[in-house]
């Protein structure tokens, strides 16, 4: 443990915490804490898509697994691509009709209030749950660090990122976000060619190991249908449509996406924040693939074990292996990893607390002659308790998520089951004009019922998940909706 590695981390830590904080000046209203008053430039934004979307389980799990396996993962990213296509096409243009805070606010302008409900409540489950698992994933590096116990090291990270994100809400999470992805694609590059110049022989030895041992094999194109086939998590169907149906309710369906689109100046300037993040994303996992395979030959060349946990291995050996000042500074970039998506949830958990929950509840209870009582300072007030309210549920979580296997594989598998109900209830309501919002429950609940079982029952790959969970979603809607009359939805006052 070097002190000057020390010192690096402490350093970040306060420093990002106090940049953070800076923000609380520009908090005026719930458009500023939620939408960062819609301000921030479109490729801040794109960093911040980034952050969100890869987070401490890509800095850890990915090299993980082409340590152990090779990079058919980058299949999965391909079907990213695609996901941003039917985004940009089908669901920009409806969540830039009037203002939106929620995702779920489309919900209630096309079924009503209570498939509102149901969509933010799905969410928050989703969210804290897999979050949770983020949180475990963080203190995986802080224990090695400072050899505090996972608790302590789980507190730390919680406190430090909830403090910055209560003071300084979306603006705060979009600006810390990208200087903290940033941070974190510098170190892994600097970690690559330490590493790289650490083994005897360089690159070619490491290409010639590597493609003796099938490491740089990305596609696989086998298809039949059988239990096997379903059963692979990364093949190039499983990629292509899995990762597209995943994608597309992650980032068309989910708050903690949803809110940095809508935090963008127009849909074109939002557009180009989805599509640009894709070319750093595909880059990230790429290198992070890359760093895996190093560390697989420096471990074969040196003849030893794998820890017990590959999740472990690449910040273990960046604390015991790199020269003092760089592991630091590397550790550093994986904290920022966690921090930056800690933040990013927490802010999306309170907004849809506050905007599809509290405000509407309150807004019907209070009589008319009292309008103050509901301004613009009791509803920020709000939104920073539920974001405190949220850090003390994720902390929680992030102590039972001590005990999943695979942190990126169970943040993935926690996030698909919930997915599948989620986007198929929103392709209902954007495809078809038929279906009313019972219709719609009663779809979306068979939907996570099924995932529930295929989950539990059978050994079905969870790339798959969201494909099948959005098409009995989808297709129980539209075959209840034919036999169940129900009355027209009245739009909301002000949609269009």
């Amino acid at each position: 443990m070097h002190v000057f590695d020390l010192a690096t981390i402490a350093l970040y830590l306060i420093a990002i915490t106090w940049f953070g904080a800076h923000f609380r000046k520009s908090q005026r209203n719930l458009k500023d804490y939620f939408l960062g008053g819609r301000n921030a430039p479109w490729w801040a934004i794109a960093l911040s898509i980034v952050s969100a979307e890869t987070s401490t389980l890509t800095v850890i799990g990915t090299p993980a697994l082409s340590f152990s396996g090779n990079f058919q993962f980058l299949q999965l990213v391909l079907g990213y691509l695609l996901a941003r296509i039917v985004i940009s096409a089908l669901f920009l243009p409806q969540y830039f009709r009037g203002e939106m805070f929620t995702a779920y606010e489309l919900m209630r302008r096309r079924f009503g209030e209570r498939i509102r409900r149901l969509t933010a409540a799905t969410f928050l489950v989703l969210r804290a749950l897999a979050e949770g698992v983020r949180v475990f994933a963080i203190s995986i590096i802080v224990a090695i660090v400072l050899g505090t116990g996972q608790l302590v090291s789980i507190l730390v990270i919680v406190c430090l990122t909830l403090f910055y994100t209560f003071e300084g809400g979306m603006t705060a999470v979009i600006w810390t976000d990208a200087v903290q992805m940033l941070l974190y694609v510098v170190g892994a590059v600097l970690s690559f060619w330490v590493i790289l110049h650490q083994i005897p022989g360089g690159w070619e030895h490491v290409a010639a190991v590597a493609t003796e041992a099938h490491k740089f094999q990305v596609f696989d194109f086998r298809f039949a249908w059988t239990p096997e086939f379903f059963s692979r998590s990364y093949s190039f169907w499983a990629g292509i449509i899995g990762g597209c149906f995943l994608t597309t309710a992650s980032h068309g369906t989910e708050q903690l996406m949803v809110q940095r689109l809508l935090a963008a100046k127009t849909e074109g300037q939002s557009r180009a924040a989805l599509f640009s993040s894709w070319i750093v994303i595909f880059f990230q996992f790429a290198l992070f693939l890359f760093i895996g395979v190093l560390l697989f030959v420096h471990y074969s060349d040196a003849g030893m074990a794998a820890p017990q946990s590959t999740d472990s291995i690449y910040p273990l050996f960046i604390w015991n292996s790199l020269p003092p000042g760089v592991a630091g500074l590397v550790i550093a970039a994986i904290l920022a990893a966690g921090m930056s998506n800690l933040s990013a949830a927490l802010n999306a958990l309170a907004s849809t607390t506050v905007m599809d929950f509290y405000k509407p509840l309150v807004t019907r209870r209070t009589p008319r002659r009292d309008p103050g009582q509901l301004g613009d300072a009791h509803f920020l007030g709000v939104a920073r308790w539920a974001t405190v309210a949220w850090g003390v549920v994720l902390f929680l979580v992030g102590l039972v998520a001590r005990h999943v296997g695979s942190v990126l594989e169970a943040g993935l598998t926690i996030a698909s089951i919930l997915y599948g109900s989620l986007l198929g209830v929103f392709l209902l309501g954007l495809l078809t004009k038929r279906v009313r919002e019972t219709s719609a429950m009663i779809a979306m609940i068979a939907g996570l019922l099924l995932m529930i079982y295929v989950r539990v029952a059978t050994h079905i790959a969870f790339t798959w998940y969201v494909v099948i969970g959005t098409a009995a979603t989808f297709s129980t809607g539209y075959v209840i909706s034919l036999f169940l009359k129900e009355p027209d939805h009245e739009p909301a006052a002000g949609a269009r």
